[in-house]
């Protein structure tokens, strides 16, 4: 079997290819990490991952440095500056829910000890590796943590948007089987 990267890989897009390679389906535990993920999933809900991937540093940059306690400490005078920040996605409903979803995110931090231990707390720790190239943009898992969110007051988590959360940050490895990056240590 001829080895090649997975099928969305644009090989001519650097950016691309080094997310692909270094990022994307490798295992995250850092809650920091995983922060940054979602913060940045959210934003792109909708859109495509290059167009926020493209952005990251200047979203790194509006959002100190992806600080949650910074973050969630944000006032109005913060929301507006980030309006007007051309350099990230300006949707004034994903600029008040990152707001809001890192509050609950802390929140989830205190009682799980950390977000890694909830998110990976829904599959026992364990990766989820498809066995074949029929890949889905939702499954059950991302369903139920979909789910949980909303529960929780979150906004930007339907179950299409945590399932790409799910594969970036390698809760679930959905490279195909012929893909260089299938096996990530």
């Amino acid at each position: 079997m001829e080895m090649k990267r997975c099928f969305w890989v644009d090989e001519s897009s650097p950016i691309y290819v080094k997310y692909h390679d270094e990022e994307w389906g490798v295992p995250v535990y850092d809650d920091q990490k995983l922060y940054e993920m979602f913060l940045l999933e959210t934003f792109q809900a909708g859109l495509s991952w290059i167009t926020v991937l493209k952005k990251r540093e200047a979203f790194r940059e509006a959002f100190d440095g992806f600080n949650p306690e910074k973050v969630s400490s944000y006032k109005e005078e913060k929301l507006n500056e980030l309006m007007e920040n051309p350099g990230i996605i300006r949707n004034r409903r994903k600029v008040e829910a990152a707001v809001k979803n890192t509050r609950i995110f802390m929140e989830i931090q205190k009682e799980f000890g950390s977000f890694s231990n909830y998110l990976w707390g829904f599959t026992d720790g364990k990766i989820i590796v498809n066995q074949d190239d029929n890949f889905s943009v939702k499954t059950d898992l991302s369903d139920r943590i979909s789910k949980d969110l909303k529960k929780r007051g979150m906004s930007f988590v339907g179950s299409v948007t945590i399932y790409s959360y799910l594969q970036a940050v390698g809760v679930v490895n959905d490279h195909e089987l012929a893909c260089i990056c299938r096996q990530h240590p």
